[in-house]
């Protein structure tokens, strides 16, 4: 299902967003914290990772529902992070990240720490 924008001018057509570009975007947006490990991938996508297809939405889980974007991120954090300030920085640049390329705000964005990298 993809998230139809609302455009302007209505004559120019609509625009649609498909999940896995949000994906992307919140994955690139969370990668570049300071204190996130990397992502885990906790669904089966990473079977398309065997066939040589990198999934680069890993760790992000997207639902559009009709009130809104809800976000789930799994990820793991390096030992010695700041768990609740790192968790609201990855929320707030997601946010950021996602109004900026895309004009939409999503309802909910959930971090999981699923892992502890011990360095």
């Amino acid at each position: 299902m993809a998230k139809t924008i609302e455009n302007e001018k209505p004559s120019l057509g609509k625009i649609e967003i498909a999940p896995e570009v949000i994906e992307v975007i919140a994955s690139i947006a969370t990668t570049d914290i300071k204190g996130v490990s990397h992502m885990q991938s906790v669904f089966n996508k990473n079977s398309i990772e065997k066939f040589g297809k990198k999934n680069f939405g890993k760790g992000i889980k997207v639902d559009i529902k009709e009130d809104g974007i809800y976000i789930n991120v799994y990820c793991t954090f390096d030992y010695g992070t700041k768990i609740s300030e790192t968790a609201r920085k990855v929320q707030s640049e997601i946010k950021q990240a996602l109004n900026t390329m895309t004009a939409l705000t999503p309802k909910e964005v959930n971090v999981h720490i699923v892992n502890i990298n011990f360095q």
